[in-house]
């Protein structure tokens, strides 16, 4: 397990990423699409239909893809990026995680606040510690990854805050399910493009 909490998920699909060709699970990847007009088209769901192509959830990987033309390579077509194309995917991600983490509280499944979520770590009920990349650093260490969990510090204290309906929000937690999956899977790519470590702000177990 690394720093971070982070155990390798045999169960997730790998994919190649079409700028190193290195192959691994795919939620550390973004797929990408070729929209009608021949743009790409960032699928952070998924879902859209078409021929898909992958690349790392980094932002020098990427940036690489739109300066070298690479995405050409995955389409197997001639295509072009929007120059603000990492801009949208960072803003995309970080309004998916938001929202997921907005339904957990709805479920019962998440709590914020110092105390709350010490306790929730505590009774071992907590998968992943979410704690703002602004807030202070003496705070946050002051907690600890969840055993067989992950941390993560890739959203500013606002965003957290919009999730459980408050101006700003320093740490947070979020029980194990299907949602927090879906977090961890978003919350890995935009660390990628922030650029936060993996969980260097947690305290040791």
């Amino acid at each position: 397990m690394t720093r971070g909490g982070r155990t390798k998920d045999r169960e997730t699909p790998d994919r190649r990423c079409i700028v190193t060709g290195d192959v691994g699970p795919k939620h550390g990847l973004i797929r990408f699409v070729a929209g009608p007009d021949g743009t790409v088209v960032p699928d952070l769901a998924e879902k859209l239909p078409g021929r898909g192509f992958w690349v790392t959830a980094d932002r020098t990987i990427l940036g690489k893809a739109m300066k070298k033309g690479l995405f050409a390579r995955g389409a197997k077509a001639p295509v072009s990026a929007s120059d603000d194309l990492l801009d949208l995917i960072e803003t995309g991600l970080a309004q998916r995680i938001v929202g997921l983490v907005s339904l957990s509280r709805k479920a019962g499944d998440a709590v914020a606040g110092f105390e709350k979520v010490k306790d929730w770590l505590a009774q071992g009920r907590a998968k992943v510690l979410l704690q703002a990349s602004d807030g202070s650093e003496r705070g946050k260490g002051k907690l600890w990854t969840p055993e067989g969990g992950r941390w993560f510090g890739c959203l500013t204290a606002s965003e957290l805050g919009l999730s459980f309906g408050r101006d700003h929000v320093i740490h947070s937690a979020l029980a194990p399910g299907g949602l927090t999956e879906r977090v961890i899977r978003d919350a890995s790519r935009l660390t990628g493009l922030r650029g936060h470590d993996g969980g260097s702000s947690a305290g040791k177990d």
